[in-house]
């Protein structure tokens, strides 16, 4: 029995690689999401992406508490 190996294209070099490094995820609203892949010699390159809720974070320290009046 042959194993395939995985070839992916490197996000960064564009070259296709058999040894694909996960270097990000993209979700979508509606279906499934994908991976982005970097070849090894890329892959420290790339800047990781922020966490989801690391995003949402400032958000939170703005909204006005439950007895505080909104402004119309």
């Amino acid at each position: 029995m042959t194993v395939r190996q995985p070839i992916r294209m490197c996000v960064r070099c564009e070259r296709l690689t058999t040894d694909p490094v996960v270097v990000s995820e993209v979700h979508a609203g509606s279906g499934p999401g994908f991976n982005v892949y970097a070849c090894p010699e890329c892959a420290p390159d790339i800047p990781r992406p922020p966490d989801a809720l690391d995003l949402l974070q400032p958000g939170w320290d703005h909204w006005p508490d439950e007895d505080e009046e909104q402004a119309p």
